[in-house]
């Protein structure tokens, strides 16, 4: 299967990862907006063995200038790729940092593949299939929000953002247990579906931040929308808010407004 293939090619990937010395830097556009050589090295590793497994299929990576998504993306099949979702983390080695890979199809989410290589937790999702990790179905919290961690993004590299972020976690803190943030949009999602936390929200995401981890929260029993619940585009950058089965009926306009 497609997938298998996907999941034994990411976990290689982990391991440039994990072998990794401390790595060269390198600064893009926006706050603390950090890009290494393994970051490089990991999607160009994933790019050529993606390419064995699909051969038609497009790619869109955060690194190397192929991270522009464009019209003719929307059909056929398009892997979205971020080699490491949390450089930050990587950087300073502050846990975790992740390998996320989802493949669209016609412009939908198809297949998706969350790796944390430290603690060799591995998210997979099919369309309509269920979410699992390693192996084991995993399905989100059915806890109210009161009973719940909440994750949320700062969209650090948006500094008109800023404020308003901080104003949205000053507005959940008194509605949850706690508040939590990881530096990685795609592992925040995946511990909603795993049921670890009731909540993820944050203003910008990149396609490549959400392409396939909101599949696995999707079919883990997540509510998966932007701030303003409507659905995510799949086609660049939005606001993303992740909700457990639990979380699911709570009117949130107050917090998020």
């Amino acid at each position: 299967m497609i997938i298998d293939e996907i999941m034994k090619i990411t976990k290689e990937a982990g391991n440039i990862i994990l072998t990794a010395e401390r790595p060269k830097v390198m600064e893009k556009s926006g706050h603390a907006n950090f890009c290494t050589e393994i970051d490089e090295k990991v999607q160009a590793f994933l790019i050529s063995k993606l390419s064995e497994v699909l051969p038609e299929a497009q790619f869109l990576g955060e690194e190397d200038g192929q991270d522009v998504f464009s019209s003719k993306m929307k059909s056929g099949y398009c892997f979205v790729l971020d080699p490491i979702d949390g450089t930050s983390n990587f950087i300073y080695g502050y846990r975790p940092s992740v390998i996320s890979v989802g493949l669209l199809k016609d412009g939908k989410p198809h297949i998706a593949v969350v790796y944390n290589p430290y603690d060799d937790m591995m998210f997979q999702a099919t369309d309509g299939q269920g979410a699992y990790m390693n192996g084991e179905r995993i399905m989100s919290s059915e806890a109210p929000l009161s009973d719940s961690l909440a994750v949320f993004g700062t969209a650090p590299y948006y500094e008109e953002l800023r404020d308003r972020s901080f104003d949205i976690a000053k507005k959940l803190l008194p509605c949850c247990v706690d508040l939590r943030r990881s530096g990685t949009a795609a592992w925040d999602m995946c511990c909603v579906a795993l049921g670890r936390c009731g909540l993820y929200v944050e203003l910008k995401v990149q396609l490549w931040d959400y392409a396939a981890a909101a599949l696995i929260a999707k079919e883990a029993g997540c509510r998966v929308t932007d701030v303003d619940g409507k659905p995510l585009s799949f086609a660049g950058p939005t606001s993303a808010l992740c909700v457990s089965r639990g979380v699911a009926g709570t009117d949130l306009s107050s917090v998020l407004q």
